[in-house]
């Protein structure tokens, strides 16, 4: 392979730039050249792109978002614009992409080889990290560590006025930040998508704690809950409890922001991989994260497989150590 192309699509993750960074330095290294297409599938079909060196990718390893831009592309659905698509790659003399996105970026690329032949491999970035086949995707450690901060500071005007604080975290179908933000920030409760019969149990140990003196309870609820997110949960507790509370929606303050080292990390690692699996003659490939190392894992079966379950034991343990 002479040329690659690369891609963020979806929603943005911190990281990703450190993913791009490490892409094309491997690509360098290995004398192949990089392009990057701008704002996703859009800017494949649009043949909009950038050209990419060392240098333009510097000093960017530590900013939040993707200086390539990222959107979701409804047109990309249609099998036509994905052979437009796939054209312009060879007009362009682009031998391969990279995709960092999650599971519906993936379906585009796995699209993309199948019907156009073009190779592919795939980053897993996502602050959700739902997808099959990583245990760890690029993003989910900075979201995680930026919700924590904010129920750490939370916490101390919960002390002080004793009123309970729901805090909304992003996941529309996925417990995982929830779940993870419960257990590292001693929330009181957590109530995700995946666990619905979550809110009675979440009842019944804050009445146990009041019942000792607690004051603080904070409790972490996914935005995609079928009870309506923390709006819709924190009334029934509230009411519950006869306890005044408020509710904080974190929202993209989670997307955003300086990269932590693990997703420094996981993404440069991934980087480099997808290039040299591509520059391998290797295609329809992730490069995800398994038992703390970068492998890699048929795209097909990550499609297949869709979103993972609920990780049950880190719920089991939520509900342990709530208080």
């Amino acid at each position: 392979m002479k040329r690659l192309g690369i891609l963020t699509s979806g929603g943005d993750a911190p990281g990703m730039n450190a993913a791009i960074r490490a892409a094309v330095r491997t690509a360098t290294r290995l004398g192949v050249g990089m392009v990057g297409y701008l704002d996703g599938y859009c800017g494949l079909v649009r043949g909009a792109f950038v050209e990419l060196d060392d240098r333009a990718v510097g000093n960017i390893i530590q900013r939040g978002g993707t200086i390539l831009g990222t959107s979701r592309c409804p047109e990309f659905f249609d099998p036509e614009v994905r052979a437009q698509a796939a054209n312009q790659m060879k007009l362009d003399g682009v031998d391969g992409l990279i995709v960092i996105g999650g599971d519906g970026s993936f379906r585009g690329a796995l699209a993309l080889q199948d019907e156009c032949g073009v190779a592919v491999a795939g980053l897993p970035g996502t602050i959700d990290n739902d997808v099959w086949g990583t245990e760890e995707s690029i993003g989910f450690d900075t979201a995680v560590n930026t919700a924590l901060l904010a129920i750490d500071q939370l916490r101390d005007t919960g002390e002080s006025t004793g009123m309970m604080f729901f805090v909304e975290v992003m996941g529309r179908t996925s417990g995982a930040i929830a779940l993870h933000t419960a257990v590292a920030g001693g929330a009181a409760g957590v109530v995700v998508p995946e666990a619905h019969a979550e809110i009675g149990l979440v009842i019944e140990r804050i009445r146990e704690t009041m019942a000792k003196g607690k004051r603080s309870h904070i409790i972490v609820v996914a935005e995609g809950d079928e009870a309506g997110g923390a709006f819709g949960v924190a009334p029934i507790i509230g009411k519950a409890l006869d306890r005044p509370y408020r509710v904080v929606v974190l929202g993209h303050t989670q997307r955003g922001g300086r990269p932590t080292m693990r997703d420094r990390l996981v993404a440069s690692e991934g980087g480099a991989m997808a290039v040299e699996a591509l520059v391998a003659g290797r295609t329809g490939v992730m490069i995800g994260r398994q038992g703390g190392r970068s492998v890699e894992v048929n795209l097909r079966d990550v499609v297949n497989n869709g979103h993972p379950p609920v990780n049950a034991g880190l719920l089991r343990l939520a509900q342990q150590l709530s208080g």
